[in-house]
């Protein structure tokens, strides 16, 4: 089982998928499939070719990384955490920036049209 699980809610559709962060026993033990199974073709398509060409080498290296590749997909798609919890865990794992760091840094439109307009106060 992966240490920590998180649950995400997609902005548009309000669907809830819960996700689970750290190592993944279940890529462990039974390589692409569980990608499979969770809808997530893409990385399953990679599993399986690179098991080829690793001759299955690469089922003893999946297992440390494919639960964060999953979220950061599943947040690609417009999943974003639930709930605060969710997010600070998110932030911690290095998956995503928290929210109090994504909001300092937008200008405001003041800046925005004076940048636009070529026009800067000066005093």
């Amino acid at each position: 089982m992966a240490s920590a699980k998180v649950v995400l809610k997609h902005s548009t559709s309000g669907l809830l998928k819960e996700a689970p962060l750290g190592f993944s026993w279940t890529t462990f033990l039974f390589g692409f499939f569980p990608a499979l199974f969770r809808g997530d073709v893409k990385w399953a398509i990679i599993q399986f070719l690179v098991s080829i060409v690793t001759f299955g080498f690469s089922w003893l290296v999946f297992p440390f990384f494919y639960n964060k590749l999953h979220v950061r997909g599943l947040l690609e798609k417009g999943y974003v955490p639930a709930d605060e919890g969710g997010n600070n865990l998110l932030a911690a794992r290095g998956i995503m920036m928290s929210s109090s760091e994504t909001t300092t840094s937008t200008p405001t439109d003041e800046t925005t049209n004076a940048a636009a307009d070529g026009t800067t106060d000066q005093t």
